[in-house]
């Protein structure tokens, strides 16, 4: 039985995360609300996740530069 209750936990965790995402807040500077213009909660979560892969890359990036001087 305890394991019925943490599967309906997961789903509901994952629903309130994507909620709490603000896609004005990731792209700033747009002059269209992003949260309206993209209401699925998949789709947020994969604009998050795209923008948090930007970041990574950015920062590998830098880093080769500082190893090359």
């Amino acid at each position: 039985m305890e394991e019925k209750e943490n599967l309906t936990e997961s789903p509901l965790s994952e629903v309130e995360k994507t909620r709490e995402t603000d896609l004005n807040l990731l792209f700033p500077g747009r002059n269209i609300d992003l949260n309206r213009l993209f209401p699925d909660d998949g789709t947020k979560k994969l604009l998050q996740d795209l923008r948090r892969n930007r970041r990574e890359i950015d920062r590998f990036i830098k880093s080769l530069h500082m190893e090359e001087e």
